[in-house]
């Protein structure tokens, strides 16, 4: 019961990563505000919601647009308004097409970085205004593995996560001496509903053997970070990008098989005479 009565906010919670946070922090005693972006979410954000209230904890549903200020600061006046302050400000809500950077349209280009890089600033600002006036406060971003490596048809998505990397150490620097701690952590490959909307032929284990800890990740992984930072004990941690990926960001992947590694071992088991030939 690390966050006993905190009130926190996690935008995008309806599903996936979102919803796995949303019910860690009620598990550790929050209270939480549901924020979904449209009218058609609302069912799912409030299943979400009845659980946290099945826990003892109080939680609403507010339907906001976190690309458009006005309704972000709305959101924040409603949560104000509910439980009298804001403690936690978790901003997942982020959208991922993958469009081929020659192909990509302006207006296609604009909505992944309003949602994903616009939507954490105003997220952010509107939160730490409300923090300012109760003594401070934890902010906690999510972006990206896709912010320090990505592939193909990322790229406006990969520039706002890696840009969501950045903000969080300005707003570190900016926050820091008002009592609020802005960190943030960058999930790998995560287990969630939108993989089989994208692909209903989608395999959770195709690329097991290329994560080093065996397996893809799921939402109470990424949960068990967020609350890390929004705790007490994160009091001296700020600016900080944690990777949640399984070590997948320390691998070098150059179409190297097992086979291949394999035999690079084996040269690497060579005696030295063997690499530097006859010295004579």
């Amino acid at each position: 019961m690390r966050l006993q009565d905190k009130i926190a906010i996690v935008t995008g919670a309806g599903q996936g990563i979102g919803k796995g946070i949303a019910l860690r922090l009620a598990k550790e005693g929050a209270h939480v505000v549901i924020n979904h972006p449209v009218a058609s979410t609302q069912d799912k954000a409030e299943e979400v919601a009845t659980l946290i209230r099945a826990m003892g904890r109080q939680s609403i549903t507010v339907q906001a647009d976190v690309s458009k200020a006005a309704q972000v600061q709305a959101m924040v006046e409603k949560t104000v308004e509910t439980f009298g302050r804001l403690d936690i400000q978790v901003n997942n809500a982020g959208v991922d097409p993958h469009i081929p950077f020659l192909e990509m349209t302006e207006e296609q280009l604009d909505f992944v970085i309003d949602v994903n890089l616009k939507g954490n600033f105003f997220c952010a600002q509107s939160a730490a205004r409300a923090m300012l006036k109760t003594g401070g406060g934890k902010i906690i971003m999510i972006s990206s593995i896709h912010g320090m490596q990505t592939y193909k048809r990322m790229t406006a998505y990969a520039a706002a996560k890696g840009g969501i990397n950045a903000m969080t150490r300005q707003l570190a620097i900016e926050l820091g001496p008002h009592n609020i701690n802005v960190n943030c952590v960058a999930p790998g490959a995560v287990q969630v509903e939108k993989n089989y909307i994208m692909d209903p032929n989608f395999d959770p284990h195709a690329f097991d053997h290329e994560i080093p800890i065996g397996s893809i990740g799921n939402p109470e992984d990424i949960a068990g970070a967020v609350v890390f930072f929004a705790s007490a004990d994160a009091r001296y941690v700020n600016g900080q990008v944690l990777t949640v990926d399984g070590g997948t960001s320390t691998r070098i992947l150059l179409g190297v098989s097992d086979k291949k590694v394999d035999v690079v071992e084996q040269v690497v088991m060579m005696k030295p005479e063997d690499w530097l030939g006859d010295s004579k």
